[in-house]
């Protein structure tokens, strides 16, 4: 793909202006690092905040019969194994699109903003997932292509975000409003990919950048890139589709059964059901599970996972160096013998067995705000 067919956010000249390193992503222009590096950016994250340009993400409204989004919520569940019937008014879900085999073809947020759902779609796979949804939901459905996507994560999220918007104070992890951000119609939730305090901030695409200017003109704020984006999710344990999960992974073996309620889990009525079902009574034959390798050395994504014998036994499926533990964490699928936490694994390591132990995931404390 060539620069000229790369498709650019509202803040692509933002981006420039900061002295952002700009890289090819799904498709887009997007900045992987800025002037202060994705060490400096990571830490920033975790003590101040950061914001990040999320608009390359798909964001997805599905109108409901009025005000009563009772059907559309009931068609969502023959996509996801999420529990969207049981939302109620401003609650948001996890979830995932699987296939008929009960492999995930993308992870989503789903929120109940009261007359209808806002959906937000990863960039790499929206085209599949808006032609999946629009199959089901025809014209109930609307790509909304005029809205950019900010994300503003870090302890000092709150602090910043309600000098421009009071409301964003009341909202709660994983909750989502309707409200005016420093003057533009915008839909907040209070979510995040960096395991901080945080929201994700729809707003008008001709207000993008406007609206970026005055966040990072707070002295807390700096802008973050791809990179530290990456570090982040990482430390906190959490997915990176096509990485971590994809259609060869079950929710189940992704150690994401958190996300599929108990109703969901006994009636069914998703594609891979059956899979699904039997693997929550019966258990799989891997597990994604954290792994702390001992030294300094990071074990990438591809490295091989063997026992104390030697044995393969799974991959690293993300790897890095963890800048707020100060060390290198990884994710991996493991034989369900070796998953564990405290099972002492090697990883293969430029052709040398690293010592690695099974850890619980998240890294990192999450910051969230219940």
């Amino acid at each position: 793909m060539t620069d000229a067919t790369l498709q650019t956010t509202p803040l692509n000249a933002l981006h420039r202006e900061l002295g952002a390193k700009m890289v090819p992503f799904a498709g887009y222009d997007m900045p992987v690092q800025f002037p202060l590096g994705v060490l400096g950016e990571h830490r920033h994250t975790r003590v101040k905040a950061g914001l990040f340009d999320v608009s390359h993400m798909g964001q997805v409204r599905i109108d409901g019969a009025g005000s009563d989004i009772t059907g559309a919520a009931q068609i969502m569940e023959t996509l996801v194994p999420g529990d969207i019937a049981g939302l109620t008014a401003g609650r948001m879900r996890y979830t995932q699109f699987t296939n008929a085999e009960g492999g995930i073809l993308d992870d989503l947020m789903v929120t109940h903003a009261g007359d209808h759902l806002f959906v937000v779609v990863n960039a790499a796979c929206k085209d599949q997932d808006i032609a999946l949804m629009k199959a089901a939901f025809g014209g109930s459905l609307s790509v909304l292509e005029d809205r950019a996507l900010l994300a503003l994560q870090g302890p000092a999220a709150v602090s910043v975000l309600v000098e421009l918007a009071p409301e964003a104070a009341e909202l709660t992890f994983m909750t989502g409003a309707a409200m005016d951000v420093a003057g533009l119609p915008c839909f907040v939730t209070r979510s995040g990919y960096t395991g901080e305090d945080g929201y994700e901030i729809s707003v008008p695409a001709d207000g993008a950048e406007a609206l970026a200017r005055k966040l990072l003109d707070h002295a807390d704020v700096e802008p973050i890139g791809l990179g530290a984006r990456d570090s982040l999710r990482l430390e906190a344990g959490l997915c990176l589709y096509g990485h971590d999960i994809d259609t060869t992974t079950s929710p189940v073996e992704a150690a994401l059964l958190w996300s599929i309620g108990k109703r969901r889990r006994e009636e069914g009525g998703f594609p891979g059901a059956a899979r699904i079902q039997k693997e929550i009574a019966e258990g799989t034959t891997r597990k994604r599970v954290g792994l702390k390798p001992e030294g300094r050395a990071p074990a990438r994504e591809g490295t091989e996972i063997v026992d104390a014998d030697g044995a393969p036994i799974g991959k690293v499926t993300s790897g890095g160096f963890g800048p707020s533990v100060e060390g290198p964490v990884a994710m991996g699928y493991v034989a369900g013998a070796h998953a564990a936490v405290g099972t002492a694994v090697s990883l293969m390591v430029r052709g040398k067995p690293l010592p690695a132990t099974v850890v619980k995931l998240p890294f990192v404390t999450p910051g969230y705000k219940r």
